[in-house]
């Protein structure tokens, strides 16, 4: 899936200043990219954009299979946010599940991607355990266990790491940069995560700055 975002706009109403200030980039299909910066830089109110949660004042978003065919981004795209949001009375399982479920894949073929996601993240052992009852961390854990159950062509992750330790952390990027297949976008503020992109952005004053991937930029 390629993405293309062209003279992106955003300010939110009675603010004195752009949050997105004429933003463009591309990530051709199959290829990660870092988008990175601190705290109130603007990277939550970018990934609404491109979720379509917040209409751009100006500019345009497209996500383009190889077909040339434009599609929506909730039609092609799976999601790893910080606020998780699972189904507390619902297996851990029933809750990866649902990742393959709307791709329309069997019960028997969701519930085996399901199983390999769980072990990826280090929860195999609670899959069939209530949601409810899992803490913040794990719960994370869950939601990138149904990212990677799904076959969505697009993946958009923000700070999908902030809550787990380095050794899950690494496994969960070592699971993430295996789909080869798939366009990647991370949105986060550690730059380790970042490096493991083919392409790294900062976001700086409401506009991207590429820096090779790895290596901060130079303002």
């Amino acid at each position: 899936m390629r993405l293309v975002a062209e003279g992106l706009h955003f300010s939110y109403p009675g603010g004195d200043r752009s949050v997105l200030a004429n933003l463009s980039f591309e990530v051709q299909s199959g290829t990660s990219a870092a988008i990175i910066g601190p705290s109130g830089s603007g990277k939550t109110t970018l990934l609404s954009v491109l979720r379509g949660l917040l209409p751009p004042q100006r500019g345009l978003f497209r996500c383009t299979d190889d077909d040339g065919l434009d599609h929506a981004p909730a039609d092609v795209a799976t999601w790893v946010l910080q606020t998780v949001s699972l189904l507390p009375e619902r297996s851990v399982r029933d809750n990866v599940c649902l990742g393959a479920y709307l791709d329309g894949t069997p019960r028997d073929l969701a519930r085996e991607r399901a199983a390999d996601a769980l072990a990826v993240v280090g929860l195999a052992d609670r899959a069939s355990e209530p949601a409810g009852v899992l803490s913040g961390g794990e719960g994370q854990r869950v939601a990138i266990a149904r990212a990677l159950a799904s076959r969505r062509p697009l993946i958009f992750a923000d700070e999908p790491t902030g809550q787990l330790d380095a050794s899950t952390t690494a496994a969960v990027l070592d699971a993430f940069f295996a789909l080869a297949s798939r366009t990647i976008v991370l949105i986060t503020h550690d730059e380790t995560a970042a490096a493991r992109c083919d392409i790294v952005w900062h976001l700086v004053d409401g506009t991207l700055v590429r820096s090779e991937a790895g290596q901060k930029v130079r303002r």
